[in-house]
């Protein structure tokens, strides 16, 4: 391990490649924040730039971009609640409350600071441990990933407010009804499409989030006018937006999360398929459960914890992500296919023995992701002041540059004039729906499971001649559900015992007196 990381260095710390490190990362930061483009529309510019390039150099190039767009996706969400990237829609649930509070600068350096120690670490384990997990992942199968996304549908406890248990779970509903629109991508059936052509490839999740999201929070703005205690506040916000002091305390809160959800995000990234938004929601999920009711009220109201956790687990899951691609050569998720063409277009078949026939392939991916991580911080931390006065532009400026934005974003992708008349359906629609306090999370959380699940269950019942007997025969399988299960039912166990214990307390002090 000690001679590939000295060949990592040797062919990550020449001049050229850390110049290509450099500008994957300023490229892919700044396409990550913009509402609309993502990971795979940022390698997907750089893919000409790569194939004029050797191996090496190209690969290391991607590769920056990568995590640089991961890195800058949070920036939308945090301050105009706009994730164009599935991954950072778990960021926009307490960073842009952060940033509705005056504390943007702090919001983008808490985020700055947990995707570059998450990524740091998930880049140590992938060092260690990439041989060894390639083989754990190898042996998870189509039923073991249909649990894994049942225990990621039931991160929707997470979302749901006090006693909003069943809103939370209709609207996961939605979200799987939602995600089956479209062509049957088994049976090449269209379905629930109304007999409108414009759905046959189903909705898109820009379309749906942005709709949710962004254009639903412009149009709760529009409808609600800020009184003058309201834009007096506002006011006092804009002046606190460069803030970003990190106190010792918030320090000592965000250590333990980055730990588990680095850990958490490298493990979900390293499962082919899973990728960094399962991650994202699970670390949520998983940290408000562990802050305990006092600490579990603060998320969704702008959390430190719940800004860290997922912001760390997704670039700790894209590090993870390069662990199938690189020692077995499948791609973790969308990103990482485009890269693995790309590495197909160099003559190279990534697999067991890349890191024997060609280690400075290998080992300078990795060695240029801790270079990367850090340039990527030395990069934003002094452009957070400048980012975050996009909160000082007037309500009046910034609502219809929103509305602009995010009708532009999605008609770029398809150039197609309906996707703009459902993205408005679908933006009045969550405007009712959050008028009547339904979540949104959780049906974006289904929507982006569904396929997934479907797929999954589909292939397991294939293998098992049509019998159920899948879900209680593997072990592993098994041992997910009953996590899940345990998860569904905890909010309602402790709610019960709170009952039970105020009713006994009841009966104590009436006794008494």
């Amino acid at each position: 391990m000690i001679e590939g990381i000295m060949i990592g260095l040797g062919t990550a710390l020449t001049l050229q490649n850390l110049l290509f490190v450099m500008m994957g990362c300023l490229v892919g930061t700044f396409i990550g924040m913009l509402p609309g483009l993502g990971p795979m529309s940022a390698i997907a510019l750089m893919i000409p730039i790569a194939a004029s390039l050797d191996p090496s150099a190209g690969i290391i190039l991607m590769a920056a971009v990568y995590y640089g767009a991961i890195f800058g996706g949070s920036t939308s969400s945090i301050l105009i609640n706009a994730p164009g990237v599935a991954s950072t829609v778990a960021t926009s649930f307490d960073g842009y409350p952060m940033a509705k509070q005056g504390k943007a600068g702090k919001a983008l350096a808490i985020a700055a600071y947990s995707s570059f120690s998450g990524g740091v670490i998930a880049a140590l384990f992938l060092l260690v441990a990439a041989p060894f997990l390639a083989s754990v992942s190898l042996s998870f199968q189509s039923t073991d990933y249909f649990a894994l996304m049942v225990l990621g549908l039931v991160a929707v406890s997470a979302f749901a407010g006090k006693g909003d248990m069943i809103k939370a779970l209709l609207m996961t509903v939605i979200g799987l009804m939602l995600s089956t629109v479209g062509t049957d991508q088994t049976q090449g059936v269209p379905r629930f499409t109304l007999g409108i052509i414009d759905l046959i490839d189903g909705i898109s999740f820009l379309l749906l989030v942005m709709a949710t999201f962004a254009l639903s929070e412009a149009l709760m703005a529009i409808l609600r006018p800020k009184g003058d205690a309201d834009r007096q506040k506002e006011k006092e916000a804009s002046e606190n937006l460069g803030s970003m002091k990190v106190s010792r305390a918030e320090v000592r809160e965000m250590a333990p999360v980055i730990g588990r959800s680095s850990v958490l995000g490298f493990l979900i990234g390293v499962l082919p398929g899973a990728g960094a938004t399962i991650a994202s929601f699970l670390a949520y999920g998983t940290e408000q459960r562990i802050a305990g009711p006092k600490k579990g009220a603060e998320f969704g109201k702008g959390s430190i914890r719940g800004l860290s956790a997922p912001e760390t687990a997704n670039n700790a899951a894209a590090t993870g992500s390069f662990v199938p691609l690189l020692t077995l050569g499948i791609p973790g998720s969308g990103t990482t296919a485009i890269m693995l063409g790309a590495l197909i277009g160099y003559g190279i078949q990534p697999g067991p023995r890349l890191y024997v026939d060609q280690p400075e392939i290998f080992w300078s991916v990795i060695v240029s992701m801790w270079i990367g991580n850090i340039i990527l911080l030395v990069l934003n931390l002094p452009l957070i002041p400048y980012i975050a006065k996009v909160l000082a532009i007037p309500s009046r400026f910034l609502l219809p540059l929103i509305l602009f934005f995010s009708l532009i974003g999605v008609y770029f992708v398809s150039f197609n004039t309906f996707d703009i008349q459902l993205m408005v359906i679908f933006a009045v629609a969550a405007v009712i729906l959050r008028v009547l306090d339904f979540p949104m999370a959780p049906m974006i959380l289904g929507f982006i499971l569904g396929g997934m699940m479907e797929e999954n269950l589909r292939r397991a019942l294939l293998i098992n001649n049509g019998s159920w007997s899948f879900l209680w025969e593997r072990p592993l399988t098994v041992t997910i559900l009953a996590i899940a299960a345990a998860c569904l039912l905890l909010p309602f166990l402790t709610g019960w015992l709170r009952r039970v214990k105020d009713r006994a307390y009841e009966k104590t002090s009436s006794s008494g007196d």
